[in-house]
Order: C-alpha cells, then structure tokens, then sequence
C-alpha cells in the first residue's frame, strides 16, 4: 500500500492531529507515548539543539505519521512517512524521515551504550529493521550528506518518549511547517 502524498499544511496538521492517541505498535506494546506526543517531543529536542535547522525539526515532527499511514508496518513507516512529505515539505526533510530507521541500525552497530538503552520496543522492531549495520553499510551511511542530521534525529527519537512531558500544542508548529513547506 502506497498512501497518498500530503499536498498542503492543512492536510498535514490534519495527518498530525490524527497521531494523538495512535501508537506505533497497533497492540500499544511500542513506545510509552503515542505519536503525536513521541513527534513534538522529537522535534523540541531538535528545536533546542539545532535552533537554525528547521527542516531537521520538521523532519521529528514528521518522522513517524508512517505509523498512522500504513499502520503495522514498522520497518517501513520511515519510507511510508518519507514518500508522504516529499513534495510538501522536500528531498530533505523526506529524506531525513526515511533515514531515522537507518540511523538506528547505525547506532545499533556503532554505538554500544547507545543500543543497551535502546526501548524494548525499539530492540524489538531492530531486528525487523534490518538489524545492525554490517561495516560495509555503516561506510556507506557515513559518507550520506545527511548522515549528521540523521543521526541527530535518530538520538532525538530515542529521547522523546517521556510520559507526562509538557511539550507545546500541535498548533505552535504550524509557522515552522509552513516555512519549511514554502521553500519547497
């Protein structure tokens, strides 16, 4: 199943607010906060350490509606979610969407603290991922130019799963997508 692209901002605050009380695993046995708090949580991670990088926020805003757009599809909601922002929101954002799976192999491999703190949910669905990167892919994704930012949004990920976390409403986000969306 291929969902359909999101055309305007509206669409897209739309998808968003449809993420409150959606989880990633349909049995709720994923993360500990459903998409939409797991996204803005994300995103003001990203907000506060790359203040000047809106589409990198946008891209945590974003990186898990895939969940909401073909739901059940864990390894490949980072390409669903990527495909559905590509011509609103452009290559990068799209592409920093779909790299945040990738990334998490990444630091699976490369990053031992990293992986041990991974959530039981995220250990889980690595495996269904593609597992740790082999050396060959971690070469390859190293020498991607948006290799840093990737992994910024993968660590961001990791980080914004915090029950009861007071993060901004839905709405606050809507200028950023809308520059974002505009440059496009």
């Amino acid at each position: 199943m291929t969902p359909a692209p999101v055309s305007t901002v509206d669409d897209l605050m739309s998808l968003l607010a449809a993420c409150e009380d959606a989880w990633d695993m349909p049995d709720r046995s994923g993360d500990p906060v459903d998409i939409l708090d797991h996204d803005r949580q994300c995103a003001e991670i990203l907000r506060r350490d790359f203040p000047s990088d809106e589409e990198l926020q946008v891209a945590g805003l974003v990186h898990d509606i895939g969940h909401v757009l073909v739901p059940g599809d864990d390894a490949g909601h980072g390409i669903h979610g990527g495909n559905a922002v590509r011509p609103l929101l452009g290559t990068r954002v799209a592409r920093l969407v779909e790299l945040h799976v990738v990334a998490k192999r990444y630091l699976a491999a490369t990053d031992s603290a990293h992986a041990a703190a991974l959530s039981p949910s995220s250990q889980r669905t690595l495996i269904a991922q593609g597992g740790p990167m082999t050396p060959d892919e971690i070469a390859a994704f190293e020498a991607d130019p948006d290799f840093t930012a990737a992994v910024a949004l993968r660590r961001a990920d990791d980080a914004g799963k915090i029950i009861g976390l007071t993060v901004q409403p839905l709405s606050t986000w809507r200028p950023v997508v809308e520059r974002v969306a505009s440059a496009h």
